[in-house]
């Protein structure tokens, strides 16, 4: 498995090798040595799984209480996966990376505690699995609106084709935001 950094320090772009061949394809998506290595969390707590229709888009979701790390990627179909640095102290904060993640390419994202989480379904459905390094906390859960100005995110598709739900429509600008120190 390959792992480098991203344009933001501590988000990692994880690529496994895929071997293919006239029956289909087969790669490893977890190798804790591997993983532990590389400095990523070797105690996880949770799986979790979402299927999504073409352009739906989730995010920017958070947990300021119980904050979770995430390994996410794509079973089927693609999205435009984006990482927040949500880390006030930091002197990326309010900058993100987008990675298009599919079934295909079998890329994963590491997105570490501190950051924001958010994406966009580009094939008519995506599969998208993730594990998380802390259980799920409704009290501590936050959103940033997807479309905060300040963020600038180049979402590729037409805002009147987004479909969004209410929660996230209702999200804090990043300026608003409760966010780490």
């Amino acid at each position: 498995m390959k792992i480098e950094a991203t344009a933001l320090p501590g988000v990692l772009l994880l690529t496994p090798a895929v071997y293919r061949d006239d029956r289909g394809a087969f790669c490893e998506t977890f190798n804790l040595r591997q993983m532990t290595e590389a400095g990523l969390p070797s105690n996880w707590v949770q799986d979790n799984f979402s299927l999504s229709k073409k352009n739906v888009l989730r995010g920017i979701h958070y947990q300021i209480l119980q904050p979770q790390g995430k390994l996410v990627r794509v079973t089927h179909g693609a999205v435009l996966d984006v990482a927040v640095d949500l880390r006030r102290s930091s002197p990326e904060f309010g900058r993100h990376v987008a990675v298009e993640l599919s079934g295909e390419n079998g890329l994963m994202l590491w997105i570490p505690e501190g950051f924001g989480h958010a994406f966009l379904v580009l094939s008519e459905v995506a599969g998208f699995a993730y594990k998380v390094t802390d259980y799920y906390a409704p009290k501590g859960e936050r959103t940033i609106v997807w479309d905060d100005p300040e963020l600038a995110i180049a979402w590729p598709v037409a805002e009147g084709d987004l479909i969004v739900s209410e929660k996230d429509r209702k999200g804090a600008r990043l300026r608003d935001a409760e966010v780490f120190a």
